[in-house]
């Protein structure tokens, strides 16, 4: 039976910051209107209709509850024991190109939630809402594609934020715009993102079941480390190995704190003595003390490392679990570290948030409770906002959830060039009923996109891999122009290594060249494929169905 939650006054993380948790200052009064208008728009590529929720709290009187399709707050009744089912509250979203508004009132603090296909089955208790919790057993949610936004609006203005602190599932861009039409916006995947994140936990036996999938086989959410430990797909002492390590670095060095970007004179002194690691002020005084973590307290940023809303404790606590997440800690003498280059380099690595970032086009996600420490949370404010936006993006460069249309419920994808919409393919071996050519040395193709398994590829560790498990290949691991490409056995060298940058070159680092289709232009059944200098024209790029 899943954990029950009150849905207390909720506040989002980025909020919290900027409501004093790390030394921000609020305006006086924000000139936002009494009702904030927050456009929901679909574009992600899916057919099914989205369920909207704007669910949260009611600031004035703290009451919990929902925003109404006129804008007016609407206060959940009494639950009971066990849990009855909540009134409706669901707003309707066309599938893929629609859109609809919502006008949030000023002092609303909440989540906006969307599910694709299906209604979410909310219930309430004795104690409040129950919150959808799909990393539980036997939650009715479990199967339901669906994710959510978090936000605050009050007097001092808009926070507004993606998440991914429980899980990736959605991806969505989040934007406010201003009085003088400044908008910003954080969030934004890069296409393919969400493939890229999937593909890169999948390759790894160590994180391959946090990738969760529906019954029809489509990739559902990725899980949080936390959660997924919790559910016993994700080894629960996974980090151990490194806190022990990194927490012992401090018996024989100072580690600086400086919680707080605006105060850097303001700095604590830490030292480790057994398990315990204890900070003094500036004038030698013990201010804070912790011990040893364990995982599941460094995937919580809780336990051990429990960060009280105050002004010593609660910022020091911040700071040392977005080290040990980000694995700074340990080699740092001071922290927070701010390069974000220096992230996810230790064993072992927190393949979750380094993935979630990366598929960031601005490199800025909430993939755990503290992300905004050093200001890397997808977070965006206005202290005087006229409007908001909540964008759900497409699944993949091509608009399309694998599984959707082209794709395939086994993770495959099909490269695409940009050409003609041919797509990248093993050919056929002459005979009468398509019969493909899965043999070792046997060059690439394009070929009209028909659906077929010799244009279904799997991308996994910078490989390239058809249905039979053959790389894609730059023939003797030649680096010339005009070296052919073709299929072979997986070896593991880097004549088998391709990236896929942000403009759709696919770009062996060996030679530093491009997947090119030669000739330019002459496309038929013919045509093989080869690398080449990278030009920047349309033969040279790709993107993923």
């Amino acid at each position: 039976m899943h954990k029950t939650n009150r849905w207390a006054a909720l506040v989002t993380a980025g909020a919290l910051t900027a409501l004093g948790g790390m030394g921000s200052t609020l305006p006086a009064q924000a000139a936002g209107p009494d009702h904030l208008p927050i456009t929901i728009a679909n574009e992600s590529g899916l057919n099914d209709t989205v369920h909207l929720y704007v669910l949260g709290t009611d600031l004035a009187s703290g009451r919990l509850g929902w925003i109404d399709s006129s804008g007016t707050f609407q206060a959940w009744p009494a639950g009971s024991n066990p849990p009855s089912a909540a009134p409706d509250a669901s707003l309707s979203l066309e599938p893929s190109g629609g859109s609809t508004t919502v006008k949030v009132p000023r002092g609303f603090s909440g989540r906006v939630y969307f599910s694709f296909g299906e209604k979410l089955p909310f219930a309430l208790t004795q104690d409040g809402l129950v919150q959808p919790a799909p990393w539980a057993a036997n939650d009715p949610t479990a199967d339901i594609l669906f994710d959510w936004t978090e936000f605050t609006y009050n007097d001092a203005g808009l926070w507004i934020n993606s998440s991914q602190v429980d899980m990736f599932a959605v991806p969505h861009s989040v934007s406010v715009t201003d009085s003088a039409g400044q908008t910003s916006t954080t969030g934004e995947t890069v296409p393919g993102g969400r493939e890229a994140v999937i593909e890169t936990l999948r390759s790894d036996p160590e994180w391959a079941q946090t990738v969760v999938t529906g019954g029809d086989g489509n990739v559902l959410r990725v899980l949080a480390p936390g959660k997924a430990a919790e559910a016993g797909l994700l080894n629960p002492n996974y980090l151990d190995s490194y806190i022990a390590q990194a927490w012992a670095a401090y018996g024989s060095k100072d580690l600086k704190v400086t919680p707080f970007s605006d105060r850097p004179e303001l700095t604590y002194t830490g030292r480790t003595s057994g398990t315990r690691m204890s900070f003094t002020d500036s004038s030698g005084a013990t201010v804070a003390s912790f011990e040893r973590p364990t995982s599941a307290d460094v995937w919580g940023c809780d336990g051990a490392l429990h960060a009280p809303n105050d002004s010593v404790v609660g910022p020091i606590a911040r700071t040392l679990c977005a080290a040990l997440i980000r694995g700074t800690l340990g080699d740092s003498t001071a922290e927070p570290i701010t390069d974000a280059s220096k992230f996810y380099t230790t064993q072992p690595v927190n393949k979750y948030a380094k993935a979630v970032h990366a598929a960031m086009k601005d490199g800025r996600a909430y993939a755990f409770a503290f992300d905004d420490v050093g200001a890397f949370e997808s977070l965006v404010h206005s202290g005087d906002p006229v409007s908001a936006r909540i964008e759900l993006s497409p699944f993949d460069s091509s608009g399309t959830q694998p599984g959707d249309g082209g794709s395939h419920n086994d993770g495959s994808v099909r490269l695409v060039n940009a050409l003609n919409g041919k797509c990248l393919s093993v050919p056929s071996t002459g005979g009468g009923v398509p019969s493909w050519a899965f043999n070792d040395g046997q060059k690439v193709t394009v070929l009209d996109c028909v659906g077929s398994s010799n244009q279904d590829w799997q991308m996994a560790e910078g490989t390239i891999r058809t249905e039979n498990d053959l790389c894609l290949d730059v023939a003797w691991g030649a680096t010339t122009d005009g070296t052919p490409v073709q299929i072979a056995h997986c070896s593991g060298n880097l004549a088998q290594q391709w990236i896929l940058s942000d403009a759709g070159d696919l770009v062996n680092p060996q030679a530093n060249k491009c997947l090119d289709v030669s000739g330019n232009g002459v496309l038929n059944s013919a045509t093989e494929l080869q690398i080449r200098e990278c030009s920047g024209l349309p033969n040279q790029k790709w993107s993923i169905r």
